[in-house]
């Protein structure tokens, strides 16, 4: 494999220009509409068009980008946008517009490309930077909706939309000379790919925070151009800056989502951000002017860019093994998250003539995906305080206030031969010798109450029958009124230590 320096930096260009792309009717539809007669709903359908396919071919792209290797997955991604660039700048009708907007979708779906490739060449330790850093190729949608009226203000909008011609024969050409061609690649099937993920609920925890995230990137890059020259009144060229600053302020924290959440716990970072996404849209609900508008989008784009690069930390995280697919399933949700956006303001619009109740069903998706990162952070701490327990060397007995065993670790079964299945519901008398009397095991446990604990030698029976020696102690837990719920007893095989 080439060095990961050059694979990183190809890629995240191929991503630049692939956004570049992908944006292209939505930057120029101010322009298009002076040609082509378009209802505010046809508008608002060509706009979102290339986001269905943008999204949904993320899935089989992801897919393939692990069988046949980035290089191959841009060099056919480059050569299908070929057409639908062309078609587009003759375009002449609606439907032109739509066929060509669906294929241009292909722009969109190449991020599944690099996050699938570039984790390869890195430790696990930086795939959030490095997944961050690829996303910054985002940007490219900033610089068309920026520079697209620009030239189409000097050369025509056609005209605007062929330069992007060159571009793509240029991607190409260095994507075939450079990329590597010997990524390492896998051939598991998509059947099995699939079956291996689609069960598990975090998969889809993950889909709902990138199309909450990404899903509002998208969305406000492709229907803020036209939104805000209709709703403000601001020249196309405007809307289009401020627009490109939207863009390259989300794109520029999608790096430093990716470092927060390799330093500190992604849950913890992903809290803070769905927080903010909520109310920046109770915000954008409320805004009366261009002033507390900007604020509330401005918002919006430093919670989604570091959100962006957030889930994509945990991406690979989880599923290093359906890297592939995983990949192509949450970039395509968060894809889509874009696509009903746009309809769904244009439809509350013509309903109810404002967009307040659109920008407060932001609100309220992130606020529910507040509250499952919530859930899935102390899932996550239980499932590492379970593994502590399991790892443990020293023999580990959790019994009720009781006395009843509630759970025991694979080092108890190892010392007293007794599995699982066969201590949970049964005493801690399960384990005795008959060495020690009554008196013995009353001190003890008065010892517990007045101390806190209790330590010692004490001699116990294991299964087959061998009595040994051990070193307890038994600690009780208290809940915050300090009642004691369990009592905890961990113990060592001091047998060997003692044998003469």
């Amino acid at each position: 494999m080439k060095k990961p320096g050059l694979q990183l930096g190809l890629q995240t260009s191929g991503l630049f220009i692939g956004f570049m792309i992908w944006v292209l009717i939505s930057s120029l539809m101010s322009y298009i509409q002076t040609d082509i007669a378009l209802t505010s709903g046809q508008a608002s359908l060509v706009t979102a068009i290339p986001v269905i396919l943008g999204s949904l071919a993320r899935i089989p792209i992801g897919f393939y980008t692990d069988r046949l290797g980035a290089r191959n997955m841009f060099l056919i991604s480059f050569l299908i946008l070929l057409f639908p660039v062309f078609y587009i700048s003759i375009a002449t009708s609606f439907v032109d517009l739509v066929i060509g907007g669906l294929i241009l979708g292909v722009g969109g779906a190449t991020f599944s490309i690099g996050v699938t490739s570039l984790p390869k060449y890195y430790p696990k330790e930086k795939h959030g930077f490095i997944n961050g850093v690829y996303g910054v190729g985002n940007i490219g949608t900033a610089i068309t909706t920026f520079g697209a009226p620009m030239i189409a203000e000097v050369f025509g909008w056609q005209n605007a939309v062929r330069s992007f011609i060159i571009l793509l024969i240029i991607i190409a050409a260095l994507v075939f000379i450079f990329g590597d061609r010997r990524e390492s690649t896998t051939k598991n099937s998509l059947v099995e790919q699939v079956k291996g993920v689609y069960q598990n609920a975090t998969l889809w925890f993950l889909c709902l925070f990138y199309f909450i995230t990404f899903g509002a990137f998208v969305a406000f890059t492709m229907f803020l151009p036209s939104f805000l020259v209709e709703n403000f009144e601001l020249t196309p060229v405007d809307a289009g800056i401020r627009t490109a600053i939207f863009i390259i302020i989300a794109t520029l924290l999608r790096p430093v989502g990716g470092l927060l959440a390799d330093k500190f716990n992604a849950f913890i970072i992903l809290m803070f951000v769905f927080i903010g996404v909520a109310l920046s849209g109770i915000l954008l609900s409320f805004s009366p002017d261009i002033i507390w508008y900007t604020v509330g989008s401005l918002a919006v784009a430093i919670t989604v860019g570091i959100g962006n690069g957030t889930v994509f930390k945990l991406v690979p995280l989880y599923f290093s093994k359906q890297a592939g697919i995983v990949n192509g399933i949450v970039s395509a949700m968060g894809g889509l998250g874009g696509f009903f956006p746009p309809l769904l303001l244009t439809a509350v619009s013509n309903i109810t003539g404002q967009h307040a109740i659109a920008f407060m069903l932001l609100s309220e998706f992130a606020l529910v995906s507040f509250v499952i990162v919530i859930f899935m952070y102390y899932q996550d701490q239980m499932n590492i305080e379970r593994q502590i327990i399991e790892g443990t060397a020293e023999g580990i007995m959790i019994t009720d206030k009781n006395g009843v065993i509630k759970n025991v670790n694979a080092a108890f079964t190892r010392i007293t031969g007794y599995s699982k299945e066969e201590a949970v519901g049964n005493t801690p008398s399960l384990l005795q010798s008959g060495k020690h009397d009554a008196g013995f095991y009353k001190n003890m446990w008065m010892t517990v109450e007045e101390q806190g604990f209790w330590e010692g030698e004490i001699h116990n029976k294991r299964k087959n029958g061998e009595i040994y020696s051990e070193l307890l102690t038994i600690s009780p837990v208290k809940n915050n009124v300090g009642v004691t719920k369990y009592y905890v007893g961990i113990f060592n095989d001091t047998s060997s230590v003692n044998r003469p």
